[in-house]
């Protein structure tokens, strides 16, 4: 059965919005792609970590009459969406290899009862013939499916369960398509589109920045003791300890555990239980740090983590930024801190040339360049990632090492000239080190090949050296006056940018290497906008209960919420409603108690 689709004014949603979920106005594009589903569009929503995409199908399904089919990638997942919504009085159910059979017929029955407003399932769910013969019976208003980049080979948590998903399209055409993910580059978003088959999709494209994550890149050079001194000063800040290998994150964690830091391992080679355990410890704050490898990624739903480290580089700029992304997802200030060592970048570029796949060896190749690109940076290191996503900028963010401590300046204008010549007179039809050989004269075969020693940039930038021109070439990239083409071998292409320079209407300025990186160890300033004091009571608080209801503590509320407390200290129920993150059920539920423990710290 289809769902009658009717236009909802912006008054009603608002409405629905502050009931269900207690918050007074949409972020940034929600309205929009609400509005969208509402006239019956697919769509494709790429929002960050922490952006609010949950809430542009979650709110719809509240008001359409049928139920809403979310397809989420893990079972913790799901548990946490369902626990959220539940305490919201929103009816939730998921559908995972976790439930015994008698429990799945019990849903469905719900379910034909139009008792359920979202039902969770995985994707490999869509493969069982007698669960899409159960959907076919009922009404359905949209299918979601969360993680979206999963569906792609060229995402960087390719899923193959998700490939089955193009089946939705066949057996409902006339049920909207909600895609959603935080981090796709431009050919995973085309790669998501096909492989749905989505119809004339609405896209939202909503930045990608999460201005409140600090970047920071330090160098590694006692490693592990680092870590321990860096987790020491964030006092009982919980966060992840992101490792490449399984043996590194047991020696990380064993050495973290030993100083007295509450740490667990995580990683794929641990019994599914124990992973399990760790897992729920840490979404209940029963576990501070958790040392682990990308295993330990998809699904991570909690909303206080203030800081990720990297021990070792992820191999690419949408793992990296998945990574961190999970991170300040209330909005707080968090830290994701890199720390670097040349060494660990030289062994992974030898292990992904190992491959045995030529063709996904050379796409990774290209991707971890752009990692790279991301480590040596000498500009903005948010500048980096957004130009990288296709969100170009040339606003610094006053919010990483480099913008806090900025490497000199030069005039660059005369070389970046010759880069963006030589790009041009090669017909764009070069790499970085291409480019790199042309500029300094080098007869390579591919040069002879190409016939571009004979085009007037070969050689012009003899003078300095191979590391000098890479640095330049990579601030070009950074600043959006050159771009990789990953589906070209990443060949070079100039932008609309690159005439403003090549003209010399005003004067470039680039970074020269610097000698030093900022200091990670420097500390936000403490927040004095609202009660410290306060704020830890109500944390306890919040832990009581949640451990009373066996469920994560930010499912109560989270962190945002509660500084918002601590700062405007209501005294009444309807001054409660006025925080963000307080809706109607959830001040029935839980009003009392915390209204109570404001009032006795303020007697």
């Amino acid at each position: 059965m289809q769902t009658a689709f009717t236009t909802v004014s912006q008054p009603q949603l608002e409405d629905a919005l502050k009931h269900h979920f207690g918050y007074q106005t949409f972020r940034s594009g929600q309205l929009e792609i609400i509005q969208q589903l509402f006239l019956g569009k697919d769509s494709l929503v790429l929002m960050p970590t922490g952006g609010g995409k949950s809430m542009c199908y979650q709110l719809p399904a509240v008001l359409l009459p049928g139920v809403t089919i979310v397809v989420s990638p893990l079972i913790a997942l799901m548990k946490d969406q369902v626990d959220g919504l539940t305490r919201q009085g929103i009816s939730a159910a998921f559908i995972n290899s976790s439930l015994e059979q008698e429990t799945i017929n019990d849903i469905f029955q719900r379910l034909s009862r139009g008792e359920i407003k979202l039902l969770y399932i995985a994707p490999e769910r869509l493969k069982n013939y007698y669960f899409m013969q159960g959907l076919l019976s009922m009404q359905i208003s949209l299918f979601a499916i969360d993680e979206a980049h999963c569906i792609s080979q060229w995402g960087h948590d390719f899923r193959p369960a998700y490939t089955q998903l193009h089946s939705i399209k066949q057996q409902f055409p006339s049920v909207p398509v909600m895609a959603l993910t935080a981090t796709a580059d431009v050919t995973t978003r085309k790669d998501i589109l096909l492989q749905l088959g989505l119809n004339d999709p609405y896209i939202h494209l909503d930045s990608f920045d999460r201005p409140n994550i600090r970047f920071t890149l330090a160098d590694k050079y006692k490693g592990e003791h680092q870590v321990l001194r860096y987790i020491q000063k964030r006092g009982d800040d919980c966060g992840i300890v992101y490792c490449n290998s399984r043996w590194q994150v047991e020696k990380l964690s064993k050495m973290l555990a030993g100083s007295g830091i509450n740490c667990s391992a995580y990683h794929a080679g641990m019994e599914t239980e124990m992973r399990n355990i760790v897992q729920d410890g840490f979404a209940k704050d029963n576990i501070q740090v958790v040392v682990a490898t990308v295993a330990f990624g998809l699904g991570i739903n909690k909303s206080n983590i203030r800081f990720v480290i990297h021990f070792e580089p992820p191999r690419t700029l949408e793992s990296y930024y998945q990574e961190i992304g999970r991170g300040g997802r209330d909005g707080l200030p968090a830290e994701a801190l890199f720390l670097y060592d040349e060494k660990d970048v030289d062994r992974i570029s030898k292990r992904i040339a190992d491959g045995d796949n030529e063709e996904r060896v050379n796409v990774e190749q290209q991707r971890f360049q752009a990692m790279k690109g991301f480590i040596e940076a000498q500009t903005c290191r948010r500048q980096v990632v957004l130009n990288y996503f296709a969100e170009f900028t040339t606003k610094k963010c006053g919010n990483c090492d480099i913008c806090l401590d900025p490497p000199s300046q030069f005039d660059a204008t005369e070389a970046a000239q010759k880069v963006l010549s030589c790009v041009f007179r090669i017909q764009q039809k070069g790499d970085i080190e291409h480019v790199v050989q042309v500029l300094r004269g080098e007869l390579t075969e591919n040069v002879k090949r190409l016939e571009h020693d004979k085009v007037s940039t070969f050689s012009i930038g003899k003078s300095k050296t191979p590391g000098y021109w890479f640095a330049i070439i990579r601030q070009l990239i950074h600043l959006g006056f050159l771009q990789q083409d990953i589906s070209l071998q990443s060949v070079l292409c100039l932008t609309q940018a690159s005439r403003t320079v090549l003209k010399g209407e005003e004067p470039l300025m680039l970074a020269s290497p610097r000698l030093q990186k900022a200091s990670y160890w420097k500390q936000e300033k403490t927040d004095n906008r609202y009660d410290r004091g306060l704020f830890m009571k109500l944390r306890s608080l919040r832990k009581t209960i949640a451990d009373a209801e066996d469920i994560a503590p930010f499912i109560v509320f989270n962190d945002a919420t509660l500084s918002e407390l601590a700062r405007v200290k209501p005294q009444t129920s309807q001054q409660m409603l006025n925080i963000s993150g307080i809706g109607d059920t959830k001040l029935a539920r839980y009003g009392h108690e915390f209204l109570e423990t404001i009032q006795q710290h303020n007697s």
